[in-house]
Formats: structure tokens, sequence, C-alpha cells
């Protein structure tokens, strides 16, 4: 049987030459072999990648590079991706880890034989000279090991938890073209593609995970997003803006705008832009107009629901956002972000929520 194409979109810019080395090589090197490997780099000032990107591309006809006259951000880059991406499955790639040999066919194949729209797996953090620091990231992180559930009936059980909660890092993900053809264009709101990607697969076909580590995702001084935890980033939010209440004032606010209530208004968009889709994708077994009929009242029902649940997240973010002292809904945090695999993060996340005042002085002297 034929391979069907993968491609992996991979965003450059200014990165170290020798990890953009190693994790090309990992990826050319996959037990699956019909792939195409897209990068687009944003205008580095480090002419050394040119050189780099170049020789890969003579080297492997898969490659395929694309060199951005000015600097148009991550994002920016990696939607350009995306819609140079024609194959009907999809990944993202950090420019600096190192994908294990069978990275792609253990992905492809679980979302395959389980019909999903995304699967995305675990991996082993490791610092800049390869060594091993944590066997377990998803662990590490306290992050929870989501899936798509389904009931008796067989109707997927949408879980708000992606809604909510940024769960999948990007470079763990594989999904279809279908999902990438709804995240196009990006919204105004856009500020995770790797969330909104995860959102839309749950709203359609479903998630999967793998708990076995497929790749090593590197951690280093210049990495701009994750690799750190919840106590990491405090103590490094504290190195640079000290102790005092105003410090900790904003580092709380920072926490839940940035990190929770922006990604659930940027899903909520996402919601907006393709609820016509869910009412198009019905059930065509069979296809007398009874049946569609009602399919489609399902359908509604269903996204009336959801929508409402999606509003209710929202609104908990902003009454957090206005909370002083204490927030007594804690009801919420379980209804929304607790979730089998958090571990102890959910009670540090508890306090600095709905208990601030007893965080901050936490904060202040430990």
């Amino acid at each position: 049987m034929k391979e069907e194409l993968v491609d992996i979109l991979l965003a450059t810019y200014n990165s170290n030459e020798e990890f953009l080395k190693l994790q090309i090589d990992s990826i050319l090197n996959q037990s699956y072999k019909n792939i195409n490997l897209l990068i687009s780099d944003d205008a580095s000032t480090n002419k050394g990648i040119l050189n780099v990107l170049q020789h890969y591309e003579m080297v492997d006809k898969r490659v395929r590079i694309y060199m951005q006259e000015k600097n148009i951000g991550y994002l920016k880059n990696f939607e350009f991706l995306l819609n140079k991406s024609n194959a009907n499955y999809v990944m993202f790639s950090d420019h600096d880890d190192i994908w294990h040999e069978d990275k792609i066919e253990k992905c492809l194949k679980k979302l395959k034989e389980e019909d999903l729209d995304l699967v995305y797996c675990n991996c082993t953090h490791i610092d800049e000279k390869g060594k091993v620091l944590y066997k377990s990231y998803i662990d590490y992180k306290s992050m929870p090991k989501f899936e798509t559930k389904l009931s008796k009936d067989g109707k997927t059980d949408k879980e708000i938890l992606p809604f909510s909660r940024h769960i999948a890092i990007g470079c763990s993900q594989l999904f279809t073209k279908s999902v990438k053809e709804k995240m196009l264009p990006f919204t105004d709101k856009m500020m995770a593609h790797d969330w909104a990607s995860l959102y839309i697969a749950n709203r359609f076909k479903g998630v999967g995970y793998i708990d076995e580590p497929l790749f090593d995702y590197r951690i280093h001084s210049s990495n701009v997003f994750g690799g750190r935890n919840l106590t990491q980033n405090l103590k490094k939010w504290k190195s640079i803006h000290g102790k005092d209440k105003k410090a900790f004032r904003e580092y709380r606010e920072d926490v839940i705008q940035k990190h929770y209530l922006d990604g659930a208004l940027m899903c909520k968009e996402y919601s907006l832009k393709i609820k016509d889709e869910i009412e198009k994708e019905l059930i065509d077994s069979d296809n007398t107009i009874e049946n569609k009929e009602k399919k489609r009242k399902e359908k509604t029902e269903e996204k009336i629901k959801i929508s409402r649940l999606e509003d209710s997240v929202i609104l908990y973010y902003e009454d957090l956002l206005n909370t002083k002292s204490i927030n007594f809904k804690t009801f919420n945090y379980t209804k929304y972000l607790k979730y089998k695999g958090i571990g102890k993060r959910k009670l540090k996340e508890k306090l600095i929520f709905h208990f601030p005042i007893i965080a901050y002085i936490i904060y202040r002297f430990k």
C-alpha cells in the first residue's frame, strides 16, 4: 500500500545551526518516507542558517525552502506554511528538537485506526547538550492526557478541556487536512496555532494521545515558549520583576489573561468560524429528509450546549481577573480545568486563581 503524503512544517528564525541540522536529519530519516519538509525562515539575521537550509534542499528533493523578505513573526510564519501545505496530513515541527525514527509512523497509525482528526504524543525533555532532564515531558509539566471519548451510542463527548486549557504542544501533533483548512485564515484573536488545531479537531472527529515519548524536546536559554513548569516560570518572573505585591498581581493577571482567557477567546472565535461547517457534516448513512432534519437538529442542540459552556469559561476567567483576595467558586476550576494527569499543578493553580491573597504570601516569602 502506498504511503499517503505527510507535510511537516518547520519555522526558523536565527536558529542554532547544529540543533537545526540534528532536527532536519531526524525528520528525513523517519521510517515513514513519504513526506515533504516545508521550511520557512523568518528573515534570520544569521546567514549561516540559509546555507544549512539550501544544503538540505539541494540533497533531498523532499525539502522545500521559503525565505521571508521581512520578519513576520512565528504565528504568521506558520500560517504561511499551512497555506503552502497540500498533503492530507500535517505536522508542526520545532527547529531544535530530535524526532524518534518512528514518530510519524506511530502517530499516523493511531489517527487512521481510530479515525481521528488529531493525535499528539509524549516526549523526552533534553537540555542543550542532549542530556535527558525528564523522561516524560507530559508528567513533568503536569499536563492532562486527553482523548476525545465516545459514549455507548457512538456520540462524541465534546470535552471542554481543549477549549479552556492548552494541552498539546505543536511539535507533538499530527492532524488532518480538514483541520488545517478550518484553521485558515487565522482569526484576529489567534494566540497559539497548536491550541487552535486541537480545539478544531475535538469539535469534529476527535483527538487521540500516545503516552510514549516519540521525540526529544529541547529546552535552552533561548526557548521562547514552553519547556518550563509553573514553579520554574514563577521563579523566573520573580527574579525579573521582584517579590512585591505589584509584581505578583501583574504575574497573576498575565497568567490568567495570556495563557487562559486569550486562548478561550481564540477558541470562541473559531467556534463561530466553523459553526456552518459543523452543520454540514451530517451523517449520510440514510439520505432521507427526515434523517437529515433529525441530524441537523442534533447538531444545532450540540452547538448551543457547547457555546453556552464556552461562554461560561470566558466569564469564569474574567471573574478571576477581577478577584483581589478570594474567589470561592472553586467548583468552576474543577469543572473546566481539572483533569487526570495534572497532579499537584491543580493545587498551585487553585491558589493563584482563587486565593491570590494566600498565594501572594507564599510568593513573597518562599
